[in-house]
């Protein structure tokens, strides 16, 4: 199944990340490597042109085969010769493909369940993935707050010889921040159906330009992906099902025009990249996560605000208004690896934090997701901010 171009069917998923281990491990660093099937290189090929041309993004669902036997069948067979690989490999190039190849499948954890959920959320049964451990938020909200946080010359990115990062995260360079104040929490349902009910979706004030296109021609709106009116009550759509519209907990799905229209509404704004990574290092970012894929949750959880801002990792992407660009002194790596993020620094805003459905060893303070302003299908989420 593939209900849009840019949700892949869990089957792909599979065989992606398996084709990557195969190409850029096995058949540079095992001599006589024989590869599976020969059509593969292409069927399972994302976006690597210097490898061969992909087979096209918006046609993986007509993919009948191969089957998801003959998917896993194409598994064991890789798995099998890279734990052969692994039990003599000491060539660092390989090791450190091997290491990008983890965090690539780690990436893709999170995206088969956001594309399960899309599947399974646009169609008008609304079957549920799983039983979720979601409950109902208490009957109380503490108000939307703020805190303050000083600017300086700030060290943004991550610094060469502290752990894996992507080299969309380097190198480190300073940044001038000016005092800011950050959100204390996620923006929630109840206050985002505040929005709607005021007609934000039908004020043009609010929005950016491409953004109120959008709106005119149906495209974004009257609400947020999976959110659903029936008989005057609101539901959203889960990953337990469809389910009353909770109001404490994060809203989510929505794009980057709906979280900058909202920020306006409230008369504030998005925080940027920078001033994101900064509160996250100041604050502790690691003390004030919210819930991962390992909580078996697999949706945004309340959490009461304090005088810090609480969450920053953990239960929805957040979006930022900053632009993905490259750092000062990006170079991307040589060869086709060196498509993995660098020709996508254009047209895409970037989002910080991970979300319910990030594997938690995955995220750090540093790591810069990134989406079109319109896409709303992953669990993307709203912190305000506000100058100081």
């Amino acid at each position: 199944m593939q209900p849009m171009a840019d949700a892949s069917p869990p089957k792909w998923h599979l065989a992606h990340t398996t084709w990557f281990f195969e190409r850029f491990v096995l058949k540079p660093h095992v001599p006589g490597y024989t590869e599976f099937h020969s059509m593969y290189e292409r069927l399972f090929n994302s976006y690597y042109n210097a490898v061969c041309e992909p087979f096209p993004r918006a046609d993986r669902g007509h993919l009948s085969r191969p089957t998801v036997n003959d998917t896993l069948a194409y598994r064991a067979h890789v798995d099998g010769a890279m734990a052969t690989l692994l039990e003599h490999v000491d060539e660092s190039a390989a090791l450190e493909t091997i290491v990008l190849g983890i965090h690539h499948e780690q990436q893709h954890q999170e995206l088969l369940l956001t594309d399960i959920k899309c599947i399974l959320g646009f169609n008008p049964l609304a079957p549920a993935y799983h039983a979720s451990a979601v409950r109902a938020a208490s009957a109380t909200q503490d108000a939307y707050g703020f805190c303050d946080i000083p600017g300086g010359a700030i060290e943004i990115g991550h610094a060469e010889g502290t752990g894996f990062a992507f080299d969309n995260e380097q190198p480190a360079h300073l940044v001038l921040l000016q005092p800011y104040r950050l959100g204390t929490r996620l923006v929630a349902n109840g206050e985002f159906l505040e929005f709607v009910l005021d007609d934000g979706y039908r004020r043009p004030e609010f929005w950016l330009s491409d953004g109120w296109d959008r709106c005119k021609r149906g495209q974004l709106g009257p609400a947020p992906l999976y959110w659903r009116q029936q008989e005057g009550r609101w539901f959203e759509y889960r990953l337990d099902g469809n389910q009353p519209l909770v109001p404490h907990t994060p809203v989510v799905h929505v794009s980057f025009f709906e979280a900058d229209a909202y920020a306006r509404w409230k008369g504030a704004r998005l925080p940027t990249e920078f001033e994101w990574e900064n509160a996250a290092t100041t604050l502790g970012a690691r003390n004030h996560a919210g819930n991962f894929v390992e909580s078996g949750v697999l949706h945004p959880t309340h959490a009461h605000g304090d005088a810090r801002a609480r969450r920053l990792m953990g239960d929805a992407w957040e979006w930022t208004p900053s632009a993905y660009h490259p750092y000062p002194g990006f170079r991307a790596r040589a060869g086709a690896l060196g498509e993995y993020n660098g020709k996508f620094m254009s047209n895409q805003m970037v989002l910080r934090g991970g979300s319910c459905a990030t594997p938690q060893s995955h995220i750090r303070t540093t790591y810069r997701n990134f989406f079109y302003p319109q896409d709303r299908w992953q669990f993307s989420g709203i912190r305000l901010a506000q100058d100081l």
